[in-house]
């Protein structure tokens, strides 16, 4: 039996979404975010980094639509879109922690 491979538009897609894992910054910013909604100037000062460092980090997770956004007032507030993606990070994560 001849073993699946992936098409390299699936390939793509699957490499990108673990590119997004790829940044230290962006891993921190998703590790606070994956159980609560939480706004840029609390997930800068959280993270250790700019306000427009993170919101750099989250037009590329909106993007590739792992993060959502809603907005109250002027704050715009980011959560985790896709349960995969929560069950991905946490995976990963405990992989980590266990080794």
């Amino acid at each position: 039996m001849k073993p699946y491979i992936l098409d390299e538009h699936t390939a793509a897609h699957v490499a990108e979404l673990f590119r997004s894992f790829s940044d230290t910054s962006r891993v921190r910013i998703l590790s606070a975010i994956v159980e609560q909604e939480i706004n840029i100037s609390a997930l800068a000062e959280m993270v250790g980094v700019t306000e427009s460092a993170v919101s750099h980090h989250m037009r590329g997770l909106r993007q590739m639509r792992l993060v959502k956004s809603r907005r109250e007032g002027k704050e715009v507030y980011y959560s985790v879109d896709d349960p995969h993606i929560i069950a991905l990070f946490q995976q990963g994560l405990r992989h980590v922690q266990e080794k």
